[in-house]
């Protein structure tokens, strides 16, 4: 459905509690499609900074291999998110990187990788590794969350509603925090034609993790397109489920740091 067609009245003009949506979005303008130019997407991420939203966490994603492109302009952010696609973590030591994200390669165990690289991350920088929605990790190491990829350039990067609601569901019920990134363009599901596939709302990935923190199946929530039911559903969450929800959905990465803000406004769900 287009959020457009939504009245102010259908949408409601009361905001939900800001718990759900405080500190949601990571910004991951240097990533595909936007793909920004480092300065350009440094000066975005100030202009995002100085406007306030609290919808955003301010936290810049930088790829390692860009990390020394970072270095050399003047203009620095407060937080970074240090996503890892070099064989080595580069020294960081001088940049405020709170979080260190990185793909678990096929033949490696969440354990093994999370043995190794902890020991070279400074206490204030949270370890995700990120895997197939599908690759459920027992006995995870302590204080290493998760990362799960939502969509991509390829309708094969899109996880089915089942495998993302199975991944949140174990996620939930073993007490792991974890992280989203890539195809949550938009609040609410919705068919991609360009790719023929349909894509997941991060409104539906919040409320999701609500479902399932209320020992309810999340896949409905997931896969709904019914805009008024997930304001709906937004509107009715206990403070105290959306806590427990935000505590372990950390953020997830978008390339556009608007399109959230506007979606969650055009809902009457901004904060």
């Amino acid at each position: 459905m287009d959020l457009g067609t939504m009245t102010s009245f259908e949408c409601g003009t009361q905001g939900p509690r800001t718990t759900l949506f405080s500190s949601l979005v990571d910004d991951a303008g240097l990533f595909p499609p936007t793909s920004l130019h480092m300065s350009e997407a440094l000066a975005r991420h100030q202009r995002d900074l100085d406007a306030g939203s609290p919808v955003l966490t301010h936290r810049f994603l930088c790829p390692s291999s860009r990390i020394d492109a970072l270095r050399r302009e003047p203009q620095q952010p407060r937080r970074i998110g240090l996503i890892v696609d070099t064989s080595e973590i580069p020294p960081f030591d001088d940049l405020p990187v709170d979080l260190v994200e990185v793909r678990l390669p096929p033949e490696q165990s969440v354990n093994a990788m999370a043995e190794r690289l902890q020991g070279h991350l400074p206490p204030n920088a949270a370890l995700f590794i990120e895997v197939p929605p599908t690759k459920l990790v027992p006995n995870m190491p302590q204080g290493v969350g998760l990362k799960v990829r939502c969509g991509g350039a390829t309708p094969d990067a899109f996880p089915s509603v089942t495998q993302l609601a199975a991944f949140i569901g174990f996620c939930v019920a073993h007490d792991i925090r974890f992280k989203a990134t890539a195809g949550l363009h938009h609040a609410v599901r919705h068919f991609d034609p360009s790719l023929a596939v349909d894509r997941h709302g991060f409104l539906n990935l919040v409320l999701a993790v609500c479902e399932a923190v209320e020992e309810r199946d999340p896949a409905h929530v997931l896969g709904t397109t019914d805009v008024g039911e997930l304001v709906r559903l937004a509107r009715a969450v206990p403070e105290q489920t959306a806590k427990r929800a935000r505590q372990l959905l950390v953020s997830y990465g978008s390339c556009s740091t608007s399109a959230p803000i506007d979606d969650l406004r055009t809902l009457g769900l901004d904060t």
